[in-house]
């Protein structure tokens, strides 16, 4: 396949420790980036076009898809520039910071191929469960339960300097914790189980850190065949703990993930047998990053292969996620 030219518009973090390298790992090629601070471009890409006007960098004739990586509150806006311009998006979870917005991107979406960013579908462990469930290896599957969390003071920063942390900013984010990882288990069981959650209950709260938003949640929900599933997520539990767990549980066998959830390559699988309780630990890529297997993917589709999550579905889950919140 030949490699595709990717954009990439918002240079923070994630584009830089994880999109950035995930790129070029694929074998595809990074030609573009967008900031409204045209420094952080121009750190992604210090010898390429780094812009601070996007038009710039959809006008650009090797651009032949983008990443959006910019605030929540600014998807929807973004994605239909890129749209317009008939250039494929992938665009980072959650799709916005409101049920509106993320309809509105949706519909902006349209005609053009697009797609919601999450990196987890691709982590090696997740595919290999869902490999495993498929072939029914492990019986009727009766439960899924997840924990996320992570430490998320006021002021965080991925390099440890305070700065303005919009993830905290209900304006700019839409919630806290449960808005910010929630989604991700939310689309992890229908990736798992070919079987979307239907129905969705949860409970917030604001215990340890001082701004507006939620730092903890519970989720409880069952899926269309009647899996019911269980998450924590957390802004409010510390680093060192154990925090990120994903159980599969069947009737046949459980498979229990750690470390996996997150952003970065590695973690274990291990296999509990429900006959003998035998524990076997699973071999997986322990190397690969899971927004490398997204960038693979989603440069395929650019190519013509299809992509198998439509924003149609993303969309429902979101109102699902967000209905339930406003129930709480």
């Amino acid at each position: 396949m030949k490699p595709v030219g990717w954009g990439v518009i918002g240079c923070g973090w994630v584009a830089r420790d994880h999109v950035a390298p995930a790129i070029r790992a694929a074998g595809h090629r990074l030609v573009a980036a967008c900031d409204r601070d045209p420094a952080a471009a121009r750190a992604l890409v210090p010898e390429l076009l780094a812009t601070a006007d996007l038009h710039e960098l959809l006008d650009h004739p090797e651009v032949e898809a983008v990443h959006v990586a910019t605030p929540n509150h600014t998807h929807a806006d973004v994605v239909a520039t890129v749209a317009k311009a008939g250039v494929p998006v992938l665009c980072e979870k959650p799709l916005a910071a409101t049920v509106a917005d993320a309809r509105r991107l949706v519909d902006a979406a349209g005609g053009v191929l697009a797609g919601a960013a999450f990196d987890q579908r691709f982590h090696p462990a997740h595919q290999r469960i869902a490999g495993l469930v498929a072939a029914g290896d492990i019986g009727t599957v009766t439960a899924i339960r997840i924990v996320y969390g992570c430490w998320l003071p006021e002021r965080w920063s991925p390099d440890g300097r305070p700065h303005d942390n919009w993830r905290v900013d209900p304006a700019r984010s839409g919630g806290g914790a449960l808005v910010d990882l929630a989604p991700h288990g939310v689309d992890l069981v229908g990736v798992l189980l070919g079987d979307d959650l239907t129905d969705l209950t949860v409970r917030t709260q604001r215990r340890v850190h001082p701004y507006p938003v939620d730092d903890g949640a519970l989720l409880a929900g069952v899926t269309g065949a009647g899996v019911l599933v269980q998450a924590h997520v957390s802004f409010n539990t510390a680093d060192p703990l154990p925090r990120r767990r994903l159980e599969v549980v069947g009737t046949g066998a459980q498979l229990v993930a750690v470390d996996t959830l997150g952003q970065d390559a590695g973690g274990t699988l291990t296999h509990l047998d429900a006959a003998t309780g035998a524990t076997t630990t699973m071999p997986i890529d322990v190397e690969e990053s899971p927004f490398t297997g997204q960038v693979r993917a989603f440069s395929a589709a650019v190519r013509g292969s299809a992509w198998p999550w439509p924003l149609a579905r993303d969309l429902r889950l979101h109102e699902l996620l967000h209905t339930a919140a406003e129930r709480n």
